[in-house]
């Protein structure tokens, strides 16, 4: 197998050879690297892995996410970060002081947060909103991505992310389950933000993307 990547199935074979390390999504029988997930399979240095094309987010520690409440309960709020269970932002991890008779008036249901997860165990997923650039959102629009595709819209350190702030004067968010939040004050700017970023996702597969992004800017333009 070479560098082109390809599409594969679950129980397909990706290449076969003495000398191949099975890496994410694969598993080795015999001399046989075969696929456990679906999705694009790469080798790089004899090692393949599959990088999925689709799934279902799995909270990590440390993530940035954008999620919606759920439900108030009498010492926080239930978040629905769109992975396989909901999340819990605690009363304790708001950084000013919150009667507790007033949670909704904080964040009532259906309200939008950018949280970041501080802790995963048995119970499920513990968020904070207590850093800088955490919080309810208002205003803006939210755009929802397959999380796979995150790291192509943030690009290498930010770079394809920033390009497309420069472009279109927006503060964006983006979180690591596949949530965006574009804020501008002009809700033309944040449909073109949008529709940029929906262009990355479709083009997510391409080498080069940077400069596909670049020259749809300058297509756009014109």
């Amino acid at each position: 197998m070479t560098n082109e990547r390809k599409i594969v199935i679950p129980g397909e074979i990706i290449t076969t050879g003495e000398g191949n390390l099975p890496g994410e999504g694969t598993e080795k029988r015999g001399t046989d690297i075969i696929a456990i997930k679906f999705g694009l399979a790469e080798e790089s240095n004899r090692l393949v892995r599959i990088i999925p094309l689709s799934g279902v987010y799995q909270p990590r520690r440390g993530n940035v996410v954008i999620g919606k409440v759920e439900n108030v309960t009498f010492n926080g709020w239930i978040i629905d970060i769109d992975a396989p269970e909901s999340a819990f932002l605690s009363l304790s991890e708001v950084p000013r002081y919150v009667n507790k008779d007033g949670l909704e008036e904080v964040m009532d249901i259906r309200d939008m947060v950018i949280a970041k997860i501080w802790g995963i165990n048995k119970r499920g997923t513990d968020l904070s909103i207590k850093s800088r650039g955490l919080g309810k959102i208002d205003g803006g629009i939210i755009v929802k991505i397959n999380s796979n595709k995150v790291p192509r819209v943030i690009g290498k350190e930010g770079s394809m992310i920033n390009l497309i702030k420069d472009e279109t004067g927006c503060d964006i968010t983006v979180g690591q389950n596949g949530l965006i939040w574009i804020k501008s004050d002009k809700i033309e700017n944040e449909l073109y933000a949008k529709k940029a970023i929906l262009f990355v996702t479709e083009k997510s597969f391409v080498s080069g993307l940077t400069d596909e992004v670049k020259k749809w800017f300058e297509e756009e333009k014109k």
